[in-house]
């Protein structure tokens, strides 16, 4: 059953998002220097792309978890390794002690402010999405865990749909019609504009 990430306990949903992070470690894990120009499902991006991108955005949700995310140095591509990165996410998120204590997050628009539960919601659908995008372009397997797929699904329903999806810079495209006997991750692919019957990059 999908979790409303409203109702849903903190501790819980801060657990399922450690597995995604976590699952996104061990397949970036995999890829070599020959892998970092492949083209990906993200348009216009190759991987070495989608990795600074997945990096800058550990960081950014990071320094918004430890107070510091109105300030937009903190969601700039660095240098530094990503599972440093992704180390530093997870700690940052589980030293929140309240769900609804307010998270800058610029890239939503500037003095944009989400409730920690919240933005652990939108981190765990991007890690999600992402993870499948390395899986894809590394033409290698991407298998969740269902409890994952199913709290992030709601949050996927909940992305608005629309021609701005087509403006350079949006972090998805168009949704799409998923298969009458879709999966789940299928379904959370489709509607954030990701082709998952499409051959590997």
């Amino acid at each position: 059953m999908p979790i409303n990430i409203e109702g849903n306990a903190f501790d819980d949903l801060r657990r399922l998002h450690a597995r995604a992070v976590r699952d996104t470690v061990r397949l970036v894990a995999r890829v070599t220097p020959a892998d970092l120009a492949r083209p990906t499902p993200c348009a216009g991006w190759d991987l070495n792309d989608l990795l600074d991108h997945m990096t800058a955005q550990h960081h950014g949700f990071a320094a918004a978890a430890e107070g510091n995310g109105a300030d937009p140095a903190q969601w700039e591509v660095t240098d530094g390794g990503y599972g440093k990165a992704a180390d530093r996410v997870l700690a940052a998120f589980a030293a929140v002690d309240d769900p609804d204590r307010p998270f800058a997050l610029p890239e939503f628009g500037t003095g944009t402010t989400v409730k920690a539960r919240r933005a652990l919601g939108f981190h765990l659908l991007d890690y999600v999405v992402h993870g499948w995008d390395v899986a894809h372009t590394l033409g290698i397997p991407y298998d969740p865990d269902p409890d994952v797929l199913d709290a992030a699904l709601p949050i996927a329903l909940a992305v608005p749909d629309g021609d701005f999806r087509r403006a350079p810079g949006s972090p998805f495209a168009p949704g799409l019609a998923a298969a009458a006997d879709a999966s789940v991750l299928e379904r959370i692919l489709t509607m954030l504009g990701r082709r998952p019957a499409d051959p590997a990059c």
